[in-house]
């Protein structure tokens, strides 16, 4: 924001006239308000009051040809290509899952949104809990780098929907549509607080007593910790750089619950990880799962990653595909590879502590330990 307004500042001084237009959201952040003029610190309203506006504009259509001004003398001789410029590192290739789970660009975009369309979006409001099949639209690495807009996938969505070119409902578009939402909201919040990665938005938690343990957060990172939910999601997200959403709660909810460790730690990583890192989003969900942020889910509220497993991976599709080294166990022990006894472990070619890491917390311990610490905060 200070960069923009410096830039309109000293072009007007010049003597230019200086128009900006938004794209990146539906609304502008200050445009949604309370009664008295405040920003909204909980999303159910900040939504109605969102939705309450104009309906957002619908994009215009793509300039048939955009003519590019000519170099300054001297500047063509001074172009170097990519490969010139040798700015990318080939060993190791850290790209290399990013490729095969991505089409970057705004006709990998809008593919994406058209296979949404026609497919996940039946369903979604159920639907999009699930990480075992394909059930999200996806697109938040194109909304990220401006591929493509919130507008053009609000008024795609509405047109399938009236149209009949999707079979989804009504109810299964708007479940998607308050996700935009939340993203509105998110820089809304964002606007605000500028430090909301770093900076508690209720300050009530900066006395919370994190743990500082780098060897739980190591695990954590490599996806190593013995909960094969939490370890399937984070190893997605170091190979494709994306993880589920609802993998992005339970794994989140672990590291600051059970392990106790500041949600800034998991902010970083995610920031340093995701093709999708946003500023706001970013900040906002990791504030929201500590309970330190706005309209956040209480902190009492805590995920245990195998019944979150059991009831959004029932066949242990998705672990099976990212922790493969527990692939041959039956459905019934996927989630819990230490109850299984030492046939299965032996059939299923599995060494617990060798090839497999064995739990790092105890869930019960880690809930209790996590409570007290809310409770010590409080008093």
């Amino acid at each position: 924001m200070a960069l923009d307004t410096g830039i309109k500042t000293a072009l007007t001084a010049a003597g230019h006239r200086v128009a900006t237009f938004n794209a990146a959201l539906l609304n502008e952040p200050w445009q949604v308000a309370t009664k008295t003029g405040d920003p909204v610190k909980v999303f159910s309203p900040y939504w109605r009051a969102a939705r309450a506006l104009r309906e957002p504009p619908a994009p215009g259509p793509a300039p048939a040809r955009i003519v590019p001004l000519p170099l300054p003398a001297g500047l063509a001789a001074m172009a170097a290509s990519r490969e010139d410029l040798a700015l990318e590192p080939t060993r190791p290739d850290w790209a290399g899952g990013l490729r095969e789970a991505w089409t970057p660009g705004e006709a990998g975009a809008a593919a994406a949104l058209t296979d949404f369309l026609c497919g996940p979006l039946d369903g979604y409001g159920e639907g999009r809990n699930r990480p075992d099949y394909v059930s999200t639209s996806r697109l938040s690495p194109h909304l990220r780098f401006g591929e493509i807009g919130p507008r053009q996938i609000w008024h795609a969505t509405r047109s399938a929907v009236e149209s009949g070119e999707t079979a989804a409902s009504a109810s299964d578009a708007e479940k998607f549509l308050s996700e935009i939402g939340w993203r509105e909201f998110s820089y809304h919040l964002l606007f605000y607080n500028p430090e909301l990665a770093t900076r508690n938005f209720n300050a009530r938690f900066d006395a919370f007593p994190w743990r500082r343990d780098a060897a739980a957060l190591k695990a954590w990172q490599r996806g190593a910790t013995g909960y094969p939910i939490i370890d399937a999601g984070l190893r997605e997200l170091w190979t494709t750089g994306w993880m589920h959403n609802r993998v992005r709660m339970i794994v989140a909810s672990f590291l600051i619950k059970h392990l106790l460790i500041d949600w800034r730690e998991g902010e970083a990583w995610f920031w340093d990880t995701l093709v999708d890192a946003d500023p706001a989003n970013n900040a906002a969900s990791w504030q929201w799962v500590a309970g330190s942020g706005a309209d956040a889910a209480p902190y009492f509220r805590i995920f245990n990653p195998v019944t979150q497993g059991l009831k959004f991976d029932p066949d242990g599709l998705y672990v099976r595909r990212w922790v493969p080294e527990i692939a041959a166990l039956p459905d019934a022990l996927i989630h819990e590879p230490w109850k299984a006894d030492a046939g299965s472990l032996r059939r299923a070619g599995i060494g617990l502590g060798e090839s497999y890491p064995r739990p790092i917390v105890d869930l019960d311990a880690g809930r209790e330990r996590a409570l007290a610490a809310l409770a010590a905060t409080r008093d």
